[in-house]
């Protein structure tokens, strides 16, 4: 199926073409975005085991970092109750938005279903968009079982202000439209090889460390933090977080949120190239 020639329908080529009237294609996007949500409820023994992970990371972030900071109150300038908070709310974000997940594309190209997908009125490509986002939205009920433990521990303490909560609340949606993209156009190097399990889990581990969730780019060596706030993946966790526990919001946070937006629009120019690429390499029918 991937290789040299081929013969693509124009809706397959277009990077969310449609030859359905909008309010269909909306309808068809909606459903399978749904269908991913269920499919994750699936098995419940996976669903259960889910939750108890996502609560007891939580518990684990709050006792490892409450133990680095110990008696201290501050460590480069950071509080303990701003760390704490910006650890656990890392592992929730992180959880939600699983820098790890491709099989809703990479399963279809390795059993061949991507050729139907390219001939359907909607195109591949936000049908991928909206699996990733269904199952990425499937997560959000462990991680709602994990922040009511973590604030029942004091672990998350409330944004500083209300202005503050709101920009968290727009930044950190942002945060999932820059991860979904970067998620699917690293899914399409399946294109190329049927073994990505290894570009997989370099993705992966690069996303959680360059994004802070790991650890806040605060605490990183100068230069460090220079370059990885440069990248896109400190605008999916970082960025929304610092803007939750920021006690003064003001134009930085305007500046922040703008270039989230930039984000947005240059990875979508850099999915489009890539998609673009990637079907000419789809054979349907040896056509």
């Amino acid at each position: 199926m991937t290789s040299g020639a081929q013969t693509i329908p124009a809706q397959g080529t277009a990077l969310g073409g449609s030859s359905l009237p909008l309010a269909l294609a909306a309808r068809a996007l909606a459903a399978a975005c749904g269908q991913s949500w269920r499919s994750q409820f699936v098995f419940r023994a996976s669903m259960w085991s889910g939750i108890v992970g996502a609560v007891l990371q939580v518990i684990l972030v709050h006792l490892v970092w409450t133990a680095v900071y110990g008696s201290r109150e501050s460590v480069a300038g950071v509080d303990q109750s701003v760390a704490i908070t910006y650890a656990v709310l890392g592992v929730l974000a992180t959880l939600v938005f699983q820098p790890f997940v491709f099989d809703t594309l990479y399963g279809r190209l390795r059993t061949g279903a991507i050729a139907f997908d390219v001939m359907r009125p909607v195109s591949a490509v936000p049908m991928a968009l909206a699996q990733q986002l269904g199952s990425s939205l499937a997560q959000l009920p462990a991680a709602g079982c994990a922040l009511v433990v973590g604030l029942a521990l004091g672990a998350v303490d409330p944004p500083p202000t209300i202005a503050s909560g709101v920009a968290f609340a727009v930044s950190i949606t942002l945060g999932l439209v820059i991860a979904q993209i970067m998620n699917f156009t690293v899914g399409l190097v399946g294109f190329w090889t049927l073994e990505v399990g290894g570009a997989f889990l370099v993705y992966r581990m690069l996303a959680q460390f360059s994004s802070g969730a790991l650890i806040p780019l605060w605490f990183m060596p100068g230069a460090l933090r220079a370059v990885l706030g440069w990248l896109p993946f400190s605008a999916q966790i970082f960025v929304p977080i610092s803007l939750y526990v920021d006690p003064d919001p003001g134009w930085h946070t305007v500046s922040a949120i703008g270039g989230q937006l930039l984000w947005i629009g240059l990875l979508i120019v850099l999915a489009a190239l890539v998609w673009r690429r990637a079907i000419r390499r789809l054979v349907i029918f040896g056509g």
